[in-house]
This record gives C-alpha cells, structure tokens and sequence, in this order.
C-alpha cells in the first residue's frame, strides 16, 4: 500500500486557499498543486473536476472547539471550589513552591524576567507576520477577537475577587504585592490570559516548532512571576485556564477557517503517491450531500489504469454525529463506538486494518491501496474501483434469495475472524454487476471482536433484509449459511438500541404509519357501525329519533359499535418487524432465548432524575441547615396537623370525582378512589404526569371502557384540568397583586405571565416548524379528546361531577398546604390563601413538568422559594413544605403499594 503525506508547506498553501471566503473553493489549486517531473505537456494538469462541488462555507462549527469550552469551563469551576474547601491544602502548596523558587539565582531570574517579558509581546507578533505572508489573516482576526474578550473576562474577575470572592478564594489568587504591601496582586494576569488566547485561538498549538517557543515563553513567565512574589500558583494556573477557554469559545461562536480539502487539492494529493489522474467525478447521495461522517467519495479516472474510487475524510466529516456517539459510549456497555475519540490519523490507520483484515478473511470489501494526508485536517483513502448499487437501490424484485445467500456469506466469513462490521445497513452493502456483494463502510468497524458485538451484527442485518423483503425471507436466509444456533443467539440482542440510527429511525417511521393504519380502521369500522344502524332503524327520521332512545337500546348500540371497533381493530393490528423476526426465529428453535439484554449502562430518564433530586435535595439540605427542629415540633400546632392529614385524605375522594366526571360508561366510585391511592405507589417510580396518566388509563380498560375511549377520557380530564389549572393560577394571582393596594389594577407578575405567553403564542405561530409541530398535536388532540367532551357534555350531572372533582382537589391541596403553614406559624406569620394557593398552582405545574418520580426536588424547591417570596419566613416556609410533602408524596407510598397491590390481584389493573 502506498501512503504518503502531502509535503507540509503544500498544506499549508491547500489550508489558505481553501479557507479565503472570497473565493470558489479549488480555485487557485493549480498553484497548490505540486510537479509532476513525469509530465512535460503543460496542459496535463488541468485537474478537472466533473459536476459542480457545492461552495464550501468560509467558517464552520467544530464540535471539538465545543468539548474544549466546556472542560476549560469545568476546570476553572474545579480550581475555583478547591481554592474555596480546601484552603490548607493551597496554602501548603503555595508555601512549598516559594519554598522552592526562593533559592533560584538572582541572575537566572533577572534573565528568566527579561527574556520572557521581551518574548511575551515577540512572539504573538512574528506568528502574526507568519500567517499574513501566508495569507491567512483570517485567523490573526480571529486571534485578535480572542485577545480583547479575554481582557474582558480578565477584568470582570478581578473585579469579582476583589469584591464578592470568598476569602479563600482571595488567599488563593492573590497575596500582598512586593512593591506595595498595602496592595494585592492581580488574581488574572491582564496581558498573559489575552496572550494565551491569542495564540490559542491562531492555531500555535498545532504547529510543532511554534509549540515549543509557546511553552518555554509561558513557563519562563510563570517562573519569573512566581519568584519575584507577583502571583500564586492559582493564579497562574486560572489564567492559563481563562485565556484557553476564551480561545476556543471564541472560535466556537464566530468558526473556526475552512480548510477542507477540494476536487483539485485531492487530484494534487493523488500525485503525491504515484497516481495520474485525469479527472474526479463527485459522488453523492441524496440523503447526504456532503459525505455525513463517511466522507466525501469521487470517482477518479487515471490516464495509465484502471479507475479509482477515492474517500476524503476531514476533520468536519468525522465529527459529524461526535456527541451523540460520546453519549453512546457513556450510556451504553459493551457497544461503543470507539472511534468517537480517535483523532484523524487513528481513523485513517483503522480503516486500513480493517480492509487488510476483511480481505484476509475471504470476505468481498474494497481492496485499499494507497493513503495519504491532505494537509493537517484531512486524508484520503484510495480504493480499486468497485461497480455496483448498494442494497436500498435495488429494486425489491432484484433482491433474490441467492442476494440473500451471498451477504450472509460475506458476514460469515468476517465472523470467522471475529470481525465486526457495526454497520450493516443497506447501503454498507454493495451489489455489482455480476451479482457479487461487496460489504463497504468498514471505517467504524473492530478487529477481536466479542460475541455481544458479532452478534448485533447478525441481528443488525436481519433487521435489514427484513425491511426489505420481510421476516420470513431474511431469517430463513441467515439460518441456511449461519445455522439457527448463531441466528436464535442474537435474539436477545433484536432490540432498537442495538441497531443503526438510520434503522431506528426507519421503525419509528413504520410504526407511526401502522398506527395511523389502525386508527383509520377503527374509525371507518365505527361510521359504517353508525351507518347500519341508521338504515336499520329507517332512514335519516330514524335517526333523529334515535337522538334520545331508551337505556337498554343505547347499551345495546354501545355494545355493537364497541364489537365492531374491536374487530376492526384487530384485523389491522400489524406486528413490528422486530417481532415478527422473532417469531420466525421461535418457529425454527422454540427453546431460543428471547429476553433482551441490558445494554443501558444508565437511561437518560434516570440520569436526569438523579440530576434533578441532587439539585432538589442540595436546595432543601442549605434551607435545612439553619433550622432548629427540636423547638419547632415541639411549639407545633398538631390540631393543623390533624386538618392537614384530613385534607390529603380528601384529595383521593375529588381526584376520583375528576376523573369519573369525564367517563361516561359507569365505573364503580369506591374501586375508582382505591385507584387514585394506587396513583400514591406508582408517581414514585416514574414522573408525575406519566404515572397518573397510564394509571387511570390502564385502570378505566380494566373498568371495561374501550382502549381508545379510555385514553380518551383521560386526555380529556387533563386537558379540562390544564385549562381549570391556568384560570386559577390566573384568578388567584390577580386577587394576590390586588389585595394589599385599594384598585383592581393587576399585579405586575400576571402581567408578565400573559405578555410571556403571548409572546410565545406568535413565535410558535410565526416559525414553520413549530407551527407544524403544534397544529399536529392539536389535530391528533381533536380527533380523540374532543369527541369525547362532546359526549360527557350531553350528561351535565357527569360534568358537573368532573369540574367540582377538580375544584375540590385543588381546594385540598392549599388547604393542606395553609393548614401545614399554620402549623408551623403563629398570626404574626400567617399569609393569605390566595397567596397560598398561588404558590401551590405554581409548584404543582413545574412539579408535573418535571422529570423527578412525584416531581421530587422541582416541587420542594418551588414550594419554599414561593413561600419565602410572599413574605413568610424560612424557618416557618421550609418544615412546612416538608410537612405537606410527607402528608401527599411519601406517607400514602404504603397504602398506595397495598392498593396496587390489591386492585391488580383483582384484575382492576
């Protein structure tokens, strides 16, 4: 295999004409390109380039330039809170290196002092010079931007040590100055942090001899600095820290240079190892214009062999999707994807072990044969020539069993080497012309591969052929060449995280259509249900006198609509291809494990909970700590205890009433509050306004109410309850801004909550997505929820059970909440019930939006900020949110779990 790098001076040339906004990317290339001593014809190096490549934009986004912003800004938060906890340990460290430095010569510091002052202001300027001669002022601007942001930065926290810091923190940065003891040091450096991210922001870094003078100028700084008693380690170290971490969010905000390589720049890098082309042609997808992280492909022909098919990988391409595959290797086990953290070259050397490896393993995959570097950001890996349609082009007749056969085969032999491909999705697979399957895309593969990743190849490929020509066919395929032992192994790995993110994303497009499938079944099968009776009862006048029939006769309507809806419903009940290889897979070996693995290290609904209780009970612990309990329980009023309890009772009597108002089929009352007090057990282990909901929904289709009607009625109890929730978070807040003053004028903060919400309203109006969005979900609310309205409408005494369900609920909550107050409070603390009820509404919004099981933390917080912001003390606002919480979220937790527990041994649930 050739490999050869583009000759430095050469890339830095392809880096400047490449980045210049002015200009169409490749122009100037012939400039770039280097000679060709085999060629005397001058022109032969007319580098065409066929199809018009797509103008590169001047500055990109680079995730890495992200990373980076967000570990600098880690790094001060750690130096800032070891500085603040741990003062003995800075004040040792500080004394030990002064200890040290002290006994340096006064000649070497004198020199150290003068060589690094000189340098300091030298060598950003020569680099400056460099770089323009080069023409690439682009990053001296950028540069430049960094230099006076971090002067700024410099300045604000200066003046935050000086005048808000913790005195540890103070100690730490500063310390008496030499010339004037009266006086502190600066905490920041004010010309060294500009310098660094200057020279940061420049790209110094990445040039090996610019480096070295970077760091001796830096380390000769510190030293000088240190001795002569002008800074502190810290200091030193926070302004290193704050220079970096401006660089790189300067270059995040504004881009960082364009430096992908063009046509011409790789028909340059092609002659560097040997090749002579005479023209490229651009290949692209339709789903991926530029490449995605695969990179960008050409088709390049040669005047002296056959063609080539080329693959340019930069810097931009392989981060394309880097944060979402970081999230993969810190959630997911066993399955991460390691080059999510590789570095270019790394990629580049694993790729072409991968190709050897695969060849070697008798399997069809590009024959690689040649590499190169294409400048400091971008390589390219040059392939024979291999013809052909990928899998998703083919034509579904096209796929014969035989195809089918031949992948296998291919996966077959990389298994015999325990190679894992990771990525076998339609177009990783290659068909040509004489039938033969070639497997591409090998970059993000692994050579020693364990049997949980060869596995979630097999499973990954069935799903494949499965979307394409059924389950059927795709299993019976992979049983004939891997035998059903190795097929029925993966079916613990036949689960949706474990496959592609493009064949996720194509099951959640199937799903949705299948359940759009069966909605519009049971929708017909209840209009023809209601035409058949109409023509049965005589014509349009039997239907109006169908609009008041009898009990027995609406019972019986119910009933066979009920009947008819069911049936529809199963027959367009359709299985996911998921399941449905599952079961051909049963079919074949009934004995085959079926349970799915555990591949979650940790789910992003736990991790957020986690994140979300930490912060919560952090809050509750710095509220906490300045209490004294003992006093307090012991002057505690138990008679509002006593009320309090009797009110959280109450609630499980109107939350029932709200949720039966909207159910018209009769439903007993007593099993439906034995349900509510289940609902106690159930919001601990999941989020508030997800286990009510699935709850009462599972509980009124074990009632007997239609699936679809049960959902319904639910949704319509929470729609009715959000609007009831809103007015009277709005009523009350109106009566709370009004109450003190002698005029109706509203309060400022109702004031604010409606120009909030109108704002909102005409930004999702305005923006098309977000209109789309909404009109979407509205449309599927009205299908099901409005309908439903309209039906407990036509039964005012259920609506009117409904409504005063929800008044009464709420009305238990602030009064349990006021009785909690006032248990804890004396007149001189009391506050009004408005007041009270508009700090209950608020928390018990961000309580159901919040992620936490029973909205723990976002509740408690709200709660005793609110509180505390109406004027009651935090001594009196803090046990008595810890009282209401105990008496509505952890006391009912037992006689919920006994409730689940009874109501599901009855089959209620």
């Amino acid at each position: 295999m050739k490999q050869q790098g583009v000759h430095p001076e050469d890339a830095d040339s392809t880096s400047d004409a490449s980045s210049r906004p002015d200009e169409r990317p490749g122009e100037d290339a012939q400039a770039n390109t280097p000679p060709d001593p085999d060629r005397t014809d001058p022109e032969a190096h007319t580098d065409e380039v066929e199809g018009d490549e797509p103008l590169l934009p001047a500055r990109v986004h680079r995730p890495s330039d992200l990373m980076r912003l967000l570990v600098g800004v880690l790094a001060v938060a750690v130096l800032l809170a070891v500085a603040a906890f741990a003062h003995g340990t800075t004040s040792g460290l500080e004394q030990d290196i002064t200890k040290g430095t002290g006994q340096a010569p006064d000649l070497l510091i004198k020199i150290a002092g003068l060589a690094s002052s000189i340098a300091i202001l030298l060598v950003p300027v020569a680099f400056a010079i460099e770089r323009l001669i080069k023409r690439d002022g682009l990053r001296i601007a950028d540069g430049v931007l960094a230099a006076v942001l971090a002067h700024g930065v410099t300045l604000a926290t200066d003046l935050w040590v000086a005048k808000a810091a913790p005195d540890s923190i103070q100690e730490a940065l500063t310390q008496p100055s030499p010339g004037d003891i009266h006086a502190l040091t600066d905490p920041v450096h004010g010309y060294l942090a500009p310098v660094i991210a200057y020279m940061t922001a420049v790209g110094m870094s990445r040039r090996p001899r610019w480096r070295a003078v970077l760091w001796i100028v830096l380390l000769l700084d510190a030293f000088s600095m240190l001795v002569t008693g002008y800074t502190t380690p810290f200091s030193i170290i926070l302004t290193v820290l704050i220079g970096w971490t401006v660089a790189y969010g300067t270059l995040y905000a504004v881009g960082s240079p364009n430096v992908r390589p063009t046509g011409r720049t790789l028909m340059a890098g092609l002659r560097t190892v040997g090749f002579r082309p005479v023209s490229a042609a651009r290949e692209e997808t339709a789903d991926t214009p530029d490449g995605g992280d695969r990179g960008r492909r050409y088709f390049v022909t040669l005047e002296d062999g056959p063609p080539l098919d080329v693959t340019v990988v930069d810097r931009e391409q392989q981060a394309q999707g880097f944060f979402y595959r970081v999230w993969r290797n810190l959630t997911l086990r066993g399955i991460a994807t390691r080059r999510s953290l590789q570095s270019l070259r790394q990629a580049l050397e694993q790729e072409a072990l991968l190709a050897y490896a695969a060849i070697a393993a008798g399997a069809n995959a590009p024959k690689l044969i040649a590499t190169s570097e294409l400048g400091p950001d971008a390589v390219m890996l040059v392939y024979e020539h291999t013809g052909g349609r990928t899998l998703d082009s083919l034509a579904d007749e096209e796929i014969t069993d035989e195809l089918l056969q031949h992948t296998w085969q291919q996966v077959r032999a990389l298994q015999s080497r325990r190679i894992a491909h990771r990525r076998l999705a339609g177009d990783a697979i290659l068909v040509d012309r004489s039938g033969t399957v070639i497997l591409t895309d090998l970059r993000g593969g692994e050579i020693a591969a364990g049997d949980l990743l060869l596995r979630m190849d097999i499973a990954q490929l069935m799903t494949t052929l499965a979307l394409r020509v059924g389950a059927e066919r795709a299993v019976a395929s992979a049983v004939d060449v891997l035998g059903p032992d190795a097929v029925a192994d993966c079916l613990p790995m036949l689960q949706p995280i474990a496959l592609t993110r493009t064949t996720r994303a194509t099951l959640r497009r199937l799903a949705r259509e299948r359940a759009e499938r069966e909605r519009e079944a049971v929708l017909e099968a209840s209009r023809q249900a209601k035409l058949a009776r109409a023509e049965a009862a005589g014509g349009e006048e039997a239907v109006v006198a169908l609009e008041k029939p009898g009990k027995k006769a609406v019972r019986a309507q119910a009933r066979a609509e009920k009947r008819a809806m069911d049936e529809a419903l199963d027959e367009a009940r359709e299985e996911d291809p998921l399941t449905q290889i599952r079961h051909e897979v049963l079919r074949i070996r009934p004995q085959a494990p079926v349970e799915p693995v555990r591949l979650e290290r940790v789910r992003p609904r736990t991790l957020i909970s986690f994140i979300a209780g930490a912060i919560g009970a952090y809050f509750l612990l710095t509220q906490l700590t300045h209490i004294e309990f003992g006093p307090l329980v012991a002057n505690a009023e138990w008679g509002w205890v006593a009320a309090a309890v009797l009110f959280s009772a109450l609630s499980y009597v109107a939350a029932a009433m709200s949720l039966l108002g909207f159910v018209p089929e009769r439903v007993p009352f007593p099993r439906t509050v034995a349900a509510q007090v289940a609902g106690s057990f159930v919001k601990i282990v999941a989020p508030a306004a997800v286990g009510g909901v699935a709850l009462n929904t599972r509980f009124l289709q074990r009632s007997g109410v239609r699936p679809g009607l049960a959902v319904a009625s639910v949704g319509a109890s929470q729609l009715f309850g959000l609007g009831c929730h809103i007015l009277m978070l709005l009523s009350f807040g109106y009566l709370t801004g009004t109450e003190k003053t002698p005029s109706l004028s509203p309060s400022r903060t109702v004031i604010a909550g409606l120009l909030t919400v109108a704002v909102l309203v005409l930004v999702v109006t305005s923006v098309p997505f977000l209109r789309k969005f909404v009109v979407t979900r509205v449309r599927s609310l009205f299908a099901g929820v409005v309908p439903r309205m309209l039906d407990v409408l036509q039964r005012p005494q259920k609506l009117l059970t409904g409504i005063g369900g929800m008044l009464l609920l709420t009305a238990c909550f602030v009064m349990c909440l006021d009785a909690s107050i006032r248990a804890f409070g004396d007149e001189t603390t009391s506050i009004s019930i408005a007041s009270v009820a508009v700090v209950f509404l608020a928390g018990n919004a961000l309580g159901s939006a919040a992620p936490t099981p029973g909205g723990v933390g976002a509740v408690e917080a709200t709660l005793t900020v609110g509180l505390i912001a109406v004027g009651l003390p935090s001594e009196v606002a803090a046990p008595a949110v810890l009282l209401f919480r105990l008496l509505t979220l952890w006391l009912p937790v037992l006689p919920g779990w006994l409730a689940f527990n009874h109501l599901t041994r009855k089959g209620a649930l």
